[in-house]
């Protein structure tokens, strides 16, 4: 069969489908309008004190001035913590650490042991239908070359 030429088809300008790209749009989105309505319903305060612990002094600090703010506030507080722990589950930010210790802080510890695990699993899925949905085609658009290498590596190695 020489002589005849490879025919290849051109590839796409943009590696994303329409669906892959209105379910990221929509999950931002989501999580955008979720972080707006939080903060929206959060009753007037002084919110100087909010800040991202980055130490367990901080996070004794945040702790002593939400305690009582939880107890006035319950219901926002517990929906403002959960979409801010599965945001940051679902892109990867780190932090979430801290962010479980004030869970235990702010609601005990079988509460927050209970809400932990809801938005850990909660972050944890929503990452991965996120990155195997739009993450997949990506990767294989912008590096098909070492995705086969390492393709060829694994099964190798089984």
């Amino acid at each position: 069969m020489e002589g005849r030429e490879e025919v290849k088809e051109p590839k796409p300008s943009f590696p994303l489908s329409l669906w892959e790209l209105s379910v990221a749009s929509t999950v931002v989105i989501g999580f955008l309008l979720g972080l707006a309505g939080v903060y929206l319903t959060m009753p007037a305060s002084d919110y100087s004190f909010l800040k991202f612990p980055r130490s367990l002094e901080d996070l004794q600090l945040l702790r002593d001035h939400l305690e009582t703010y939880t107890s006035d506030y319950t219901i926002q507080v517990l929906v403002g913590y959960c979409v801010v722990y599965i945001f940051m589950q679902t892109f990867m930010i780190p932090g979430t650490v801290f962010m479980s210790l004030l869970a235990g802080a702010l609601f005990g510890v079988f509460k927050g042991v209970a809400l932990v695990v809801f938005t850990a699993t909660a972050g944890a899925s929503s990452c991965y239908f996120l990155s195997k949905v739009v993450g997949r085609p990506l990767v294989f658009s912008l590096w098909p070359d070492k995705l086969s290498f390492f393709q060829a590596q694994v099964s190798f190695a089984w």
